[in-house]
């Protein structure tokens, strides 16, 4: 598909450490590939982005020089990626105008919602496990719930090594995910609680794992996306009514009206705040309500969503009440709504003023 007004991608050099599993070539071609480039490892004589292979970067450095033609980006002045208007074929030409990554070193990510400093670091054999962590962190959302943000990034650090080493792809650990997510909806349904967060544990886990091994293999696809997401989107209202179902099997079944209210509450309010996020998006060109302000920001690691909910649950049930639990993700869950509504309100009286809505992120 190259020609000779594509633009292609060519490493230049070459490198024997692996990272993620992978040489510093593959990963760039899949870098080129998601990001519709050429890679082509032989001159194609046209506008070329030259690549050192002694080095690896996040795919932004990538998107950042195709946009910056007959310009090289160093790091501790050693050439990274050079925007060629013609591929010689022979390395890096000498006297283009120099950009050094030191000086452009934060970039706003909008599909993590985070300002970002994506990596950019020499490859070797010292660093590589270092870089690794860098990327996986890099990899990770700015903005998400606080299980997600500081419980287990390390334990799915140490999976998404292993998976990649393995050779795993996201959609295996996604179908793992989606078994366990299944076993715990059964469990909750019986009573098991204990045995059902468990399984759930798991499942929330690797539902990080699949993700962050996507991004750091350069793996992500479209229908990885639908299944993962998809997933997410589906299965909380099958937990919290397993979860009231269940209550019979520890003598604490709700009455016939507290469970119509309570799952009025829970699911109705799920659904709600999912078209109040939604609405938001779609009047204020794709900004997530989370990423508004700061304050949308903080509330987005406690709001009602599946993991902050958990907590709730897991305090009730070592309290031998799993029943106040779920009474409590309800109201929870109202209280949330609540406060989203408002925030689309004060979204749109601000826009109605003349306001732009922005995120702060990008400030």
């Amino acid at each position: 598909m190259s020609s000779s007004s594509a633009l292609s991608v060519r490493p230049v050099g070459s490198n024997p450490t692996p990272i993620w599993g992978m040489s510093s070539s593959e990963r760039l071609r899949r870098i080129a590939v998601a990001q519709e480039l050429d890679f082509d490892e032989q001159s194609s004589g046209g506008p070329a982005l030259l690549v050192a292979a002694s080095h690896v970067f996040e795919p932004a450095w990538l998107k950042f020089m195709a946009a910056r033609r007959g310009q090289v980006l160093t790091l501790a002045g050693e050439p990274v990626i050079a925007h060629v208007g013609a591929d010689g074929g022979g390395g890096f030409p000498q006297g283009l105008p120099e950009i050094r990554a030191e000086d452009h070193r934060v970039f706003y990510n909008e599909a993590l919602r985070k300002r970002e400093e994506p990596v950019l670091e020499r490859l070797e054999p010292g660093t590589a496990r270092a870089i690794e962590r860098k990327t996986y962190f890099g990899a990770y959302k700015g903005v998400t719930d606080l299980l997600t943000k500081y419980l287990w990034p390390e334990w799915a650090l140490l999976l998404t090594r292993l998976a990649a080493r393995i050779g795993m792809t996201p959609n295996m650990v996604t179908l793992i995910g989606a078994v366990m997510c299944v076993w715990a909806t059964w469990l909750f349904w019986n009573g098991h609680y204990w045995a059902g967060m468990a399984a759930g544990l798991v499942f929330m886990v690797l539902d990080t794992v699949d993700g962050k091994l996507a991004r750091c293999t350069i793996t992500s696809s479209y229908w990885g996306n639908i299944f993962d997401h998809g997933m997410d989107l589906v299965h909380p209202p099958f937990w919290w009514w397993a979860w009231a179902v269940g209550l019979s099997h520890w003598g604490l079944a709700l009455s016939d009206e507290s469970f119509a209210w309570v799952m009025i509450a829970i699911l109705g309010g799920y659904v709600v705040q999912r078209l109040i996020e939604g609405i938001f998006m779609r009047r204020y060109g794709g900004i997530h309500i989370h990423v508004w302000e700061k304050i949308d920001s903080d509330f987005r690691l406690v709001t009602a969503r599946r993991n902050p909910n958990m907590v709730i649950l897991f305090v009730a049930t070592l309290a031998q009440r799993p029943d106040l639990g779920l009474i409590a993700v309800a109201w929870w869950t109202v209280l949330s709504c609540l406060f989203h509504a408002v925030r689309l309100a004060q979204a749109m009286a601000r826009q109605a003023r003349g306001e732009t809505i922005g995120s702060w992120l990008t400030l």
